[in-house]
């Protein structure tokens, strides 16, 4: 019988062509992109339950419960009204600044939002990872559906507060649905490379709050980015503000919302940057976390 067996197995052959001969893979192995896109659309009933159920979570301690999801951003604008537009006046110049800067906080709530939960979707699921075999996707997927639900509750606030503030209900308000899924995908694709990223570099959680500060301060969210570029002399910094993805997405919800609305761009350079930016950064933060598939929740 011995003999038999390795008689079988072929003098000299090494494991790779053995495993070939008998049709064994390696355990773990990263599926091909393609084959791992289609393993998480048979996923998706699965990522839409994982973010309802962190919704229903999030707020589920509170007395107030969901509603906090629109008292948030409506504080944090009062607060920021009060200090940046009374005290230091950057609301001069700008019509209707009350809807202007709920519009810029609302919209950047998503992205950082979605990027602080990135950030911990791999690390901060070990556990789940471990204890289950599903598409690690689904996790850092889940996290930008979830802040995508917030901003829906949060987005039937901002209109009232645009119709009190005077606006008028125009045709334009149709540009706020491609808008925001152009964000969407750009919150996806970031919260994918992130997760990755704080997959092996678990003190990243610590250093993001410092990140998105800077980001919503260079992005227009609270004053006119005119004021910030104004103070540039270099027409290359200029235009990396002006290119700035999160600076884009606010200007054309804001474009669309309020009608007096400062552009730093023509509106078709601000679609152009929205189509550009959702793809390089959907697109290749969902490649970039892939080609990691193997390694989250070993060590």
């Amino acid at each position: 019988m011995a003999n038999t067996a390795v008689a079988d197995t072929g003098p000299g052959l090494s494991q790779a062509q053995l495993a070939a001969r008998y049709g064994l893979s390696v355990a773990g192995k990263r599926p091909t992109l393609a084959a791992y896109t289609r393993q998480l659309w048979s996923y998706r009933h699965f990522i839409a339950a994982y973010a309802n159920a962190k919704v229903l979570a999030s707020y589920s301690t509170a007395r107030l419960g969901r509603i906090w999801q629109v008292l948030t951003p409506l504080t944090n604008a009062a607060v920021y009204y009060l200090i940046f537009g009374v005290i230091l006046g950057t609301r001069n110049g700008v019509p209707n600044f009350i809807a202007y800067l709920c519009v810029g906080l609302f919209v950047y709530n998503f992205t950082s939002a979605a990027v602080s939960g990135g950030v911990q979707a791999v690390s901060g699921q070990l556990g789940l990872i471990r204890a289950l075999h599903f598409p690690r996707a689904c996790l850092p997927l889940a996290v930008t559906l979830t802040q995508f639900q917030h901003l829906l509750s949060a987005m039937v606030v901002l209109v009232g507060i645009v119709l009190v503030t005077g606006e008028p209900l125009t045709v334009e308000w149709l540009l706020v649905p491609p808008a925001i899924l152009l964000q969407s995908i750009f919150n996806a694709g970031l919260a994918l490379g992130l997760a990755r990223l704080g997959a092996k570099m678990t003190d990243l959680k610590q250093l993001m709050p410092f990140v998105l500060r800077t980001w919503m301060y260079g992005s227009g969210v609270l004053y006119s980015v005119d004021k910030f570029t104004e103070n540039l002399d270099n027409p290359i910094l200029v235009n990396l503000v002006h290119a700035n993805p999160l600076l884009v997405y606010i200007e054309l919800i804001r474009h669309a919302l309020l009608e007096d609305s400062p552009l730093t761009s023509a509106a078709p350079t601000l679609w152009l940057y929205a189509v550009g930016w959702a793809l390089l950064v959907g697109v290749g933060g969902y490649i970039y976390f892939w080609r990691g598939e193997q390694e989250y929740g070993r060590g």
